[in-house]
This record gives C-alpha cells, sequence and structure tokens, in this order.
C-alpha cells in the first residue's frame, strides 16, 4: 500500500514514533492524517508543526477510540490506514501492583483490540484496510526488567496475528512494528532502567528511522516491520533451541543487575 491520497489515524502522536510517523506520512503525500494523544498540548503541537488533525483520546478506553473512527469517518471519509502506536512501560516483575500490570494490558494490547472491534466490520464492508499497530522486538523476544511490558507485547503480536490470519482473505493487512530501544520519553532513562539497557545493546535508533521502516513496511506489506535487523536472527536462535536461548537471557540479566 502506498501512503499518498490515504487517510489515517495515528495513536500516541503527541511525540515520539508516532509524530515522526505523522512526519513521514505527511511526506508521504497523505490526504488526511489524525494525530491521537491523551496529551493535549503535546498531539496540538504535532498537529500544528503538519498541518493535520488534532484529537485527544485514551487508548485505553474504548468509548474514545470508537469517538476517533467515528469523528474521523465523519470528517475525512473512511480510515484507510490505523496506526495503533500508543503504549506504556511498567510492571517490571511479578511483584509488581496489579494496576500496573492492567494499565500495560489496556493500553498494549486492548487499544488495539478496539480499533480492530469498530473498524474491521467497516473496512470489510468497503473492501479491505490496513492496521499498523507497535508491538515491540520484546513482543517477539521478551523484556528483561519489563514483565508486564513484554508479557502485554507478546500478546499485541498474538492479536495481530490473529487478526490477519482471520481477515486477510476480506482485504484486512496487518503490520506489526516490533523495534529494540528508539530514542523516545519511554527510554530517556538508561542508565536506571535494566530493560533500557538490555534493549539498547544493539544501539538506540531514532524515531524518524523508525518511521521510515514503517512507510518500508507498509510498501512491501510486511507483517513484520524490524527496523533493528537484528532481531530477526534473535527470533531464529530462540526458536532453534529455546533452552539455549534463556539461558543466554539469564546470563544477561545476571549481568546488567549485578545478580550472582
Amino acid at each position: 500500500m502506498l501512503i499518498k491520497d490515504k487517510t489515517i489515524v495515528v495513536t500516541g502522536a503527541g511525540s515520539g514514533i508516532g509524530r515522526a510517523l505523522v512526519d513521514k506520512f505527511t511526506a508521504s503525500g497523505a490526504a488526511h492524517i489524525v494525530a491521537v494523544d491523551i496529551n493535549a498540548d503535546n498531539v496540538a503541537e504535532t498537529a500544528a508543526q503538519y498541518g493535520c488533525t488534532a484529537m485527544t483520546a485514551n487508548v485505553a478506553v474504548e468509548g474514545d477510540i470508537a469517538r476517533v473512527i467515528e469523528d474521523t469517518e465523519a470528517a475525512h471519509g473512511p480510515i484507510d490506514l490505523f496506526c495503533s502506536n500508543a503504549g506504556i512501560g511498567g510492571g517490571p516483575d511479578e511483584q509488581s501492583p496489579l494496576q500496573d500490570w492492567q494499565d500495560c494490558w489496556d493500553v498494549n494490547v486492548m487499544s488495539h483490540v478496539y480499533a480492530a472491534r469498530h473498524l474491521v466490520p467497516r473496512m470489510i464492508a468497503r473492501g479491505g484496510g490496513y492496521f499498523v499497530n507497535t508491538a515491540s522486538a520484546a513482543g517477539l523476544l521478551n523484556q528483561i526488567g519489563g514483565a508486564a511490558y513484554g508479557v502485554t507485547k507478546h500478546a499485541a503480536v498474538g492479536f495481530g496475528e490473529w487478526l490477519a490470519l482471520t481477515y486477510a482473505h476480506k482485504g484486512i493487512k496487518v503490520s506489526m512494528l516490533c523495534p529494540q530501544a528508539v530514542r523516545t520519553a519511554m527510554t530517556a532513562n538508561v542508565e536506571g532502567n535494566d530493560g533500557v539497557r538490555a534493549a539498547a545493546v544493539d544501539g538506540m535508533m531514532e524515531a524518524n528511522d523508525v518511521a521510515d521502516c514503517v512507510v518500508q513496511g507498509i510498501e512491501a506489506e510486511s507483517f513484520l516491520i524490524l527496523p533493528h535487523s537484528e532481531v530477526a536472527g534473535y527470533m531464529k536462535r530462540k526458536t532453534d533451541d529455546y533452552d539455549r536461548w534463556i539461558s543466554g537471557m539469564n546470563r544477561l540479566h545476571c549481568k546488567l543487575t549485578g545478580e550472582a
């Protein structure tokens, strides 16, 4: 799919990867872009910078996503591409508060479900549509120091797989964006965060470079978009010898945390 002349929604567009996506989609000739974020000031800044529409919404609330879809289609016509990009960290281990686990579940997983719930029937009725859901390399490999993050990103990838295998024959296309460390507010504290340090072993990528990979992935209609090419090799090692991979990850965990 080409971006030119498409109507696109991007969540988490107030900063980071989301704002970079708005930048690249604008440069690629999108007809209409709706930038969505929970932070009204940030998304207003994105809209002012790129001449798009700003909407404030909490992606963890189904009604908010339904409103974004309804208002976008009423104002700009059918949504061609929905980028469910918003995500959060938190819940470093099994002892983390239940609310941390629930927040990660609601934002990192259910936001994708809500978007599909309200858009898939519309897209099928008009012959198809495209979802780009931001997960993480953690959704393929897991996350040292990030239990709730790693688990919910796995679930996000699983839902994307289900969405694609269930509706591909009806014109629904899905891409899962799975980068390692990207220079955003979430990764600002490298030294104090074992998970970020682990994700950054292959370097910290800039958000604009990730957005370039997304445009290329959409044009190729690739299910997995891997800005860090090393991730494909790590996945192969994992599936070739799961026990060896876990042992290696445990050694990395011990190295980063200083545990014996």
